[in-house]
């Protein structure tokens, strides 16, 4: 006569489950935590204060633009180190002489790094600043005023390389 052993075999239980069920829902309720984290702390997603006077002055700001590019003038600005260039021309390179000229500098995402500085007139249309601009990404806003007009606004999203010197 022969006795066979067998060997228990795997059941699966409640505690079993419960675990399963614990590391589904704990998975996901730790991702949804922690992409909320990342949403809330790194950019406040204000763009403008208030959207119904923003929407309400959009045709006169559009306007005001198409009269502006109807015009000719370009600007064109470089970066290099902690020098901030910007030239001022009509078409033909003729030169633009503005009043006042500011530059600010946004990164696209979040604050703390944003600056604003006025560039200073260094002839024929050229105007310069020397200000720490870090690398990495930024969006600037250019505006030079002439007569108490605005003459030129634009936005420009540009790339600095390497570390200030």
């Amino acid at each position: 006569m022969t006795t066979q052993s067998e060997k228990p075999s795997f059941v699966f239980t409640g505690w079993h489950m419960l675990g399963a069920m614990l590391l589904f829902f704990g998975t996901i309720i730790t991702v949804n935590l922690t992409m909320a984290y990342f949403a809330t702390s790194t950019w406040s997603g204000l763009v403008v204060k208030n959207t119904y006077v923003a929407s309400q002055e959009f045709n006169g700001k559009a306007a005001g633009i198409r009269s502006m590019l109807a015009t000719g003038i370009k600007g064109k600005l470089e970066v290099k180190g902690d020098r901030i260039h910007y030239a001022l021309t009509l078409p033909g390179d003729e030169p633009v002489i503005a009043d006042k000229v500011t530059a600010n500098f946004k990164r696209p995402v979040g604050e703390h790094q944003d600056f604003v500085t006025e560039l200073q007139p260094a002839g024929a249309g050229i105007y310069e600043a020397s200000h720490e601009v870090l690398h990495g990404h930024w969006i600037v806003e250019v505006v030079a005023i002439k007569d108490g007009q605005t003459i030129m606004h634009e936005a420009n999203r540009i790339a600095v390389i390497g570390e200030p010197k």
